[in-house]
């Protein structure tokens, strides 16, 4: 198939929508079901890469949460314990292979952002991944293939109407690419940059120890940085992306607001979090927002008089400041990586709160000197990594 029709562009009012290789080859996708769009085309490609490059980089099975061409998690697959389980609403009992922990990781850091998202599989989709896929609310999947029963599972969605896309692993596009921006047509090399250990090689602080499940993280952080609209930073634990601030004008916002969803993480751990009262019966789109409201500074709007019985059996207690401040401290040995340089100390300052130990960034900045004390200050270890990540 050399080209396919979409329904509209970016919006309804832009018509005509195709994709196409623009060298005459074939198109190396295949819909299986459903009718993919513009914005689910351009999730699924930007995906695919992502956990392309998980998978290479790390020899494990990867997962990405994509929305609005930025991704909202990402993942490894590694096992789940007791507590991730409960906090991705995972069944005690319940078969997950590799690749799927590594979506129940992707899809569960940011729940709220990953809300009718757009699944990228960087191996062939096995029945337990579809089961955790089919209890999601989710535009569609892209991988390299579908079991049968994976498959049977997945087509049970949305009437038979979710949009399944089957991908080509072996597909390499052209290393010129073009983007038509107001009638005027850009073009630059693809961005080939191969993320690996090379990279952390120049650690510039006091502290050079960075263990292997940092570096880890951190390749995990730069792979998803490459395919996030910039600026960005992204938190990594544990195999997985649990914070990422993507598409700020100003770098300090970015450490913000990816820290801010990094400690909403780490909160929904917490023992009062995990054992709300909620009602029986309550859908799970309610649930992830009445936890993310609770955990915030409007919690009142879930606490109060006519609010919280709609939600909760008894009226749960306040989450305080000072007990959100202590569980958060608690917290160490967390990755972040930045796509460009961190210009001033403050960025460093914001991710402390949030337990980073483990920091790369490209370095160049005329303030580096800044930059690195502020880490030594607090005994983390940082790599420049020399290498700026933008995408747009």
């Amino acid at each position: 198939m050399k080209d396919l029709a979409l329904k509209y562009g970016c919006n309804p009012n832009q018509k005509p929508s195709r994709i196409f290789v623009n060298d005459g080859r074939d198109l190396p996708i295949e819909v299986l079901s459903g009718r993919p769009g513009y914005i689910n085309f351009m999730d699924a490609l930007n995906g695919w890469q992502l956990v392309r490059d998980l998978k290479a980089a790390t020899g494990l099975p990867a997962a990405t949460s994509f929305k609005h061409v930025s991704p909202a998690g990402a993942a490894v697959g590694l096992p789940l314990g007791e507590v991730l389980r409960k906090i991705y609403f995972v069944d005690p009992e319940e078969e997950l292979s590799p690749l799927a922990c590594a979506y129940a990781r992707a899809r569960g850091a940011d729940r709220m952002s990953s809300f009718g998202d757009f699944i990228s599989l960087s191996d062939v989709c096995d029945a337990p991944t579809a089961r955790l896929i089919k209890k999601e609310v989710s535009d569609g999947v892209i991988a390299p293939g579908y079991t049968d029963e994976a498959l049977e599972i997945l087509r049970t969605k949305k009437n038979g109407n979710y949009n399944i896309i089957q991908i080509d692993p072996d597909y390499a596009p052209q290393p010129i690419e073009h983007k038509d921006v107001f009638g005027i047509t850009f073009e630059q090399g693809r961005n080939e940059l191969v993320i690996n250990d090379e990279l952390l090689a120049n650690v510039v602080t006091k502290n050079k120890e960075i263990p292997q499940d940092a570096r880890r993280d951190l390749i995990i952080s730069l792979i998803t940085l490459k395919y996030t609209q910039s600026n960005s930073v992204c938190y990594a634990f544990d195999g997985q992306a649990i914070g990422i601030g993507a598409g700020q004008q100003s770098r300090v916002h970015c450490v913000r607001l990816a820290g801010q969803k990094a400690d909403n993480w780490l909160l929904r751990q917490c023992p009062k979090v995990l054992e709300l009262p909620f009602v029986d019966g309550i859908r799970r789109a309610d649930r992830d927002n009445a936890i993310d409201v609770y955990i915030g500074d409007e919690y009142m709007d879930v606490l109060a008089d006519g609010a919280w019985q709609k939600l909760f059996k008894t009226r749960p207690d306040v989450f305080t400041a000072e007990e959100k401040r202590a569980w958060l401290d608690r917290a160490e040995n967390i990755s972040l990586g930045s796509d460009a340089f961190f210009p001033f100390s403050d960025n460093i300052e914001r991710a402390k709160k949030s337990g980073v130990r483990y920091v790369a960034e490209p370095g160049g900045s005329v303030r580096d000197d800044a930059v690195i004390e502020c880490c030594d200050k607090y005994g983390m270890a940082m790599a420049f990594t020399g290498i700026r990540l933008f995408h747009h």
